[in-house]
């Protein structure tokens, strides 16, 4: 699988984005989905994740019930609804697929990983 990542941006704070991460090859109906972010002088961590046998979804505390997680219908593009954005939310935006059904937080358990997408997020 190959992954895709786009819809980063410059928001003002308070501000909605949605990301998108299309795949090719397999998809996420054998593939969790995961997004991560490393903001500058940080290490990545994890964001959010869908898991691919019952959608069940799972968020890191900073962002849960700000951010929503999904994918669509054929299970080819996964998405990051983000709202209520705030300065420290600025990152590289990274999604990810893990061949490993749950809650995935490990980056480690992800093989694939897209390219990243710049969010920043203005005060």
């Amino acid at each position: 699988v190959q992954l895709q990542a786009s819809g980063g941006g410059l928001v003002q704070a308070g501000g909605s984005l949605t990301l998108s991460c299309a795949a090719s090859g397999r998809t996420f109906k054998t593939y969790t989905a995961g997004w991560f972010r490393q903001a500058p002088g940080r290490e990545r961590e994890f964001v959010a994740t869908i898991n691919y046998r019952d959608g069940k979804t799972t968020y890191a505390r900073s962002v849960k019930d700000r951010f929503t997680i999904s994918r669509d219908s054929s299970k080819i593009t996964a998405f990051l609804q983000m709202n209520t954005l705030k300065p420290e939310d600025t990152a590289v935006y990274y999604c990810a697929a893990s061949p490993y059904a749950g809650a995935i937080y490990d980056d480690w358990k992800y093989d694939v990983w897209g390219q990243g997408t710049l969010v920043t997020v203005s005060s």
